[in-house]
């Protein structure tokens, strides 16, 4: 019986321990996407014990304390810090077969030396020795990312953002560069006319411009895409339910402006074609700076409305959506590709019945101009765990060239979540080296090597270009 969490975890087979331990283990991590706050990078933040750096904001373990009956006050209450860290360490022993019950005990290893499982028992201990480690400098929030090998971290960002600590790390020169990520997601919304009104005062406000009508609109917002640049900026992201690729006037969509900024109520194929609008001038102004675009596509958000309105947006309450995707995808892509605008793209899909539709339709748009120009993204949220993993790698390997994937990313908010990485190649080790061992692949491990470290970290670095920054 092999031990728990043990040097050769989720790795079956000899040469699968091979591949991860020499080739995989020690490459650098490019965190491409993230929802790290740049503020606590900046400043360096020390916090004061686990449950801070942890808990706070992770949606996940807050779903699993839910589902285990946890009351809300020891999750985002007024709880003290050791007892929503006790709460958590009684859920924990019921995460089994959830990867939860993996990351905790990864992140436990990897960043504080502790061993032991958590649950009620060892949850004083741990929370006391955890407190102790990080009053030192080295647990500070840089000294987490250098312990994990962090070398490039790309954060994600509104266009209202003034990106006033990325610019603190520009000028100090720290040696992990952050980039910001260009997320215009709230300028799309017109949901709520509150808010979007209130938006558009917020991008006046940080643009220095005026706005009237769509036109201005527009000017500010690529003010805003042109400032991002100028701060390292090379990715746009976007979590969307679906694509949107409505046919639209330029009139059209004038009007639906004009009536949401005035309060008056838009249909629901309005506010299709504004978003539809508004996406493919996002990409052309993507491609004309040759930044990479990512499309997060089908989460079905804030479904409970009673706690989305007592606790708000990223508490805890979406899912995987049922979208269906593939034509207008197709008509978006094929929109812009026609008229070579089609910058590189990273496709993301919540739910696992759009693998193959994803990894499918990559090829369609494939030219030859750059290797892996269109990409299936890393199994996300709900899907980034081991099966998940597995069948998103296993749908591109069968469908596309797998050599050329950019590999894992955290899509976290936790400092602690780097390990996320780990997990992900030693998935990718197994399944090289259980084939090889089946006879199914060659046993050429320089050449296979080389594969998983370019899937790893060479890929994405060539692909972002940031090859020459991370030498």
């Amino acid at each position: 019986m092999k031990k728990f969490l043990d040097e050769h975890f989720l790795l079956s087979t000899d040469t699968a321990q091979i591949l991860y331990h020499e080739y995989a283990a020690n490459m650098p991590i490019i965190d491409y996407h993230c929802h790290l706050p740049p503020q606590q990078i900046a400043e360096n933040t020390h916090f004061d014990n686990i449950t801070q750096v942890w808990l706070n904001g992770d949606h996940y373990k807050w779903r699993a304390m839910r589902t285990n009956g946890v009351d809300e006050r020891y999750i985002t209450g007024d709880a003290s810090d050791r007892e929503k860290f006790r709460k958590w360490a009684e859920t924990v022993p019921y995460t089994m077969r959830n990867p939860l019950y993996h990351w905790t005990h990864l992140e436990l290893q990897r960043y504080f030396g502790i061993s032991e499982l958590l649950n009620p028992g060892t949850a004083d201990r741990i929370f006391d020795e955890t407190e102790e480690k990080l009053q030192s400098p080295e647990y500070r929030v840089r000294g987490l990312l250098e312990r994990m090998n962090v070398k490039i971290i790309c954060t994600t960002d509104d266009p209202t953002d003034t990106l006033d600590f990325h610019q603190q790390l520009r000028e100090e020169a720290y040696e992990i560069p952050v980039f910001p990520a260009f997320r215009p997601d709230a300028g799309m919304n017109l949901s709520d006319l509150g808010k979007f009104k209130a938006y558009v005062a917020a991008l006046e406000n940080v643009s220095g411009r005026s706005i009237s009508g769509f036109d201005d609109y527009l000017y500010a917002l690529k003010s805003r895409h042109d400032f991002f640049a100028s701060m390292g900026c090379c990715v746009s992201d976007h979590g969307l339910e679906e694509i949107y690729a409505e046919d639209y006037t330029d009139e059209e969509v004038r009007r639906i402006f004009e009536k949401a900024l005035t309060g008056q109520a838009v249909s629901d194929l309005e506010h299709r074609k504004f978003k539809s609008a508004l996406l493919l001038v996002f990409a052309q102004w993507d491609a004309e700076k040759n930044w990479v675009q990512q499309y997060h596509l089908g989460a079905l958000r804030n479904n409970n409305s009673r706690m989305m309105a007592k606790l708000g947006p990223d508490t805890g309450w979406d899912s995987i959506g049922d979208f269906r995707h593939g034509k207008a995808l197709s008509k978006f892509l094929d929109r812009l590709d026609r008229d070579n605008q089609l910058a590189k793209t990273i496709l993301y899909n919540l739910n696992p019945a759009d693998n193959e539709l994803m990894a499918t339709m990559i090829g369609n748009f494939n030219d030859g101009s750059v290797a892996g120009k269109i990409q299936f993204g890393s199994a996300w949220w709900f899907l980034d765990q081991k099966d998940g993993m597995i069948k998103q790698i296993n749908a591109l390997a069968n469908m596309g060239l797998l050599s050329r994937f950019l590999g894992m990313l955290t899509d976290s908010r936790s400092f602690l979540s780097f390990p996320r990485h780990e997990y992900f190649r030693r998935l990718l080790c197994d399944l090289f080296g259980t084939e090889i061992e089946n006879g199914e692949l060659p046993n050429d491990l320089p050449w296979i090597g080389r594969m998983i470290q370019d899937i790893c970290y060479h890929n994405a670095n060539r692909y972002f270009g940031w090859n020459e920054l991370s030498r």
